[in-house]
């Protein structure tokens, strides 16, 4: 596919501006799959690469992000621990968009409304490129972990056991 048929999302244009390197990668949807495991069967990458945007809300900070391999369950515990926080937990799906501006499935570390303290699981290490929603359900964004977590402003720990 031609890269002017994809149209620039808010993502692409924020990794424009900060120069850095990525590809936008365009997959089918399945309404009725939404899973990261959906969209690295459809691209044929390895599911460990394929990252999924989680935002959480603690009792004490307020909310954060978390950016695990999409076939794991955030450790909500751990997740509490790192951010500060006694609990925490996912937030209602009905507050995703107006607190992101991203919609399930399409819901990206990069560019939120406002910047929330962002975690991402240390596997992101273990390759050369990882995938990350580009904003938008059917597109993701190819990126090299170190600038994803320049760009996001990351903290790189562990999320699950």
């Amino acid at each position: 596919m031609a890269k002017e048929k994809i149209s620039k999302t808010n993502v692409a244009r924020l990794l424009d501006k900060d120069k850095i390197k990525y590809e936008l990668v365009p997959y089918e949807v399945d309404e009725n799959d939404l899973s990261c495991v959906h969209v690295a069967t459809t691209l044929g990458e390895n599911i460990e690469q394929v990252f999924k945007t989680l935002v959480l809300h603690g009792d004490k900070s307020g909310y954060f992000v978390c950016v695990i391999p999409g076939e794991h369950e955030i450790d909500l515990k751990l997740a509490a621990k790192l951010s500060g926080n006694k609990k925490c937990d996912l937030i209602p799906m009905k507050e995703l968009l107006p607190l992101t501006g991203y919609i399930r499935g399409g819901c990206s570390p990069i560019g939120m409304k406002k910047h929330f303290p962002t975690y991402i699981h240390h596997t992101c290490n273990d390759f050369d490129y990882i995938y990350v929603s580009a904003g938008v359900r059917g597109l993701q964004v190819k990126i090299a972990p170190a600038d994803l977590i320049k760009v996001s402003r990351a903290e790189v720990c562990t999320l699950f056991e």
